[in-house]
C-alpha cells in the first residue's frame, strides 16, 4: 500500500483516500475555439509515459477534496515530493539525483 501525504490537510494516509489524476502541469489552451484539432487532441490525450521520476496530479477525495501535486518514481513507486497546486514544478532531475536515480 502506498502512503500519500496531503499538503493541505498535513496528513499521510493510505492511497485509497486519494485519486491519481495523471500528469501534472498540463496547461489548458487559452482559447480552445482557436486551437487546432491536433493541438486539442494533444492537450486532451497525449501525456508523457515516463519511466522514472514523474510529476502527477492527485486529489484527496476522502479528505479535503483538494488537488495537489506529487513527484513519484514510477519504477519504485516511491514519492519524492508533495506540493500544493499552483506551486511551480520542482526540478525533477535534482530530485532524481537526491533519490539516487
Amino acid at each position: 500500500m502506498l502512503l500519500v501525504y496531503c499538503p493541505y490537510c498535513d496528513v499521510e494516509r493510505a492511497e485509497t483516500e486519494f485519486s491519481c489524476r495523471g500528469q501534472a502541469h498540463i496547461s489548458r489552451p487559452s482559447d480552445p475555439s482557436q486551437t487546432s484539432d491536433e493541438d486539442w487532441v494533444n492537450y486532451l490525450y497525449m501525456r508523457a509515459n515516463t519511466k522514472g521520476v514523474y510529476a502527477e496530479r492527485w486529489r484527496h477525495i476522502h479528505g479535503c477534496g483538494r488537488f495537489f501535486n506529487a513527484v513519484r518514481d514510477t519504477v519504485s513507486d516511491k514519492f519524492l515530493k508533495f506540493y500544493k497546486a499552483g506551486e511551480p514544478m520542482p526540478d525533477l532531475e535534482a530530485l532524481a539525483k537526491e533519490a539516487g536515480k
